[in-house]
């Protein structure tokens, strides 16, 4: 559904995507991960046809976004940074609106103007002016006009920026239930976001790809992915910790911070292997008491910083 070949832009000396290639299939929920000036939205922008690549190729439908631009923009609702619209309209008329650009009339029209509003949730403030809107419903009626032609690939830059908690899952909800026969591309800086609604994820920094894989796999990729806390009494925490060490799936052992007189230990895995079981077991054989143990869960932010923070210390030299 969208295939990048080699994609470049630059803006004279900067070149803000360099050479990225990827393709999203129908189903699949991408999130488009980077830090701030990573390329995220220029990516997004040369597929959705707002801006030319200097190189590479950029492809939605099998269609080239710069050979049938008019073409790709009907097979694509994009939901832009900040969710431009015209303010002095209402969400009725600006929905209006996009539904006749779109090339509706009648009857149709109004069903998707209405379909549209219901699944964004508009119907309380359809009539007043754009402009006096909050933030998180400019969000919903730029949603709103992205899915209203009901295309086949929904690229969304930050689609629940601005909005509640209770807007979030709604929106997430939303997204999920679109993509069975969709491609979707979600650009985002909430992390949480892309475990929750994103079936796959690409890590992009200074314009290149450095990561691709699930959610979970990303997951895996974290140091504390699978590591197991143990507290226990201080008295014993020496002798655990050696003996821990010592054993074949163990990267190593930390000491912790204990909470109400204990010590704590956090059992570091090696490759996110699983040592719960050995660790429990060489406890179990020493007749140790453990007052809690439990095993953690990597998270996505610091595998976002590890990888964008190890690709620039492997270009100045440091790390």
């Amino acid at each position: 559904m969208i295939e990048l070949q080699h994609l470049v832009k630059t803006f004279g000396p900067l070149t803000a995507v360099d050479g990225i290639s990827l393709s999203v299939k129908r189903g699949e929920v991408l999130g488009f991960l980077g830090p701030n000036g990573a390329g995220k939205s220029t990516t997004m922008k040369i597929i959705a046809g707002f801006l030319p690549p200097t190189s590479g190729t950029a492809k939605v439908c099998d269609l080239d976004v710069t050979e049938a631009p008019v073409a790709v923009k009907r097979m694509i609702g994009y939901l832009p940074e900040g969710a431009p619209a015209y303010g002095d309209m209402t969400p009725a008329t600006f929905l209006d609106f996009v539904a006749q650009v779109r090339g509706f009339r009648g009857a149709e029209k109004q069903a998707r103007v209405d379909e549209a509003v219901d699944k964004t949730a508009l119907a309380g403030v359809l009539h007043q002016s754009i402009d006096t809107l909050s933030k998180g419903f400019k969000r919903r009626v730029g949603l709103a006009q992205a899915i209203l032609h009901n295309p086949p690939v929904l690229i969304m830059d930050e689609p629940t920026d601005g909005l509640d908690p209770n807007q979030k899952h709604h929106v997430r909800d939303l997204i999920r239930g679109m993509a069975e026969d969709k491609a979707v591309i979600v650009s985002t800086h909430i992390l949480e976001e892309v475990e929750a609604v994103c079936t796959r994820a690409v890590i992009i920094d200074r314009g290149r790809l450095v990561a691709d894989g699930t959610p979970a796999e990303l997951v895996a990729r974290s140091p504390l992915h699978n590591a197991v806390r143990i507290e226990l009494d201080p008295a014993r925490a020496g002798e655990v910790k050696s003996a821990l060490e010592a054993l074949p799936h163990v990267a190593s052992v930390e000491t912790l911070d204990g909470v109400n007189g204990l010590a704590a230990l956090r059992v570091l895995a090696k490759d996110g292997g699983p040592v719960a079981v050995d660790a429990g077991a060489l406890l179990h054989e020493r007749g140790i008491e453990v007052r809690d143990m439990y095993t953690e869960k990597g998270a996505l932010d610091e595998v976002f910083r590890q990888i964008t923070t190890e690709d620039h210390d492997a270009e100045t030299g440091h790390g």
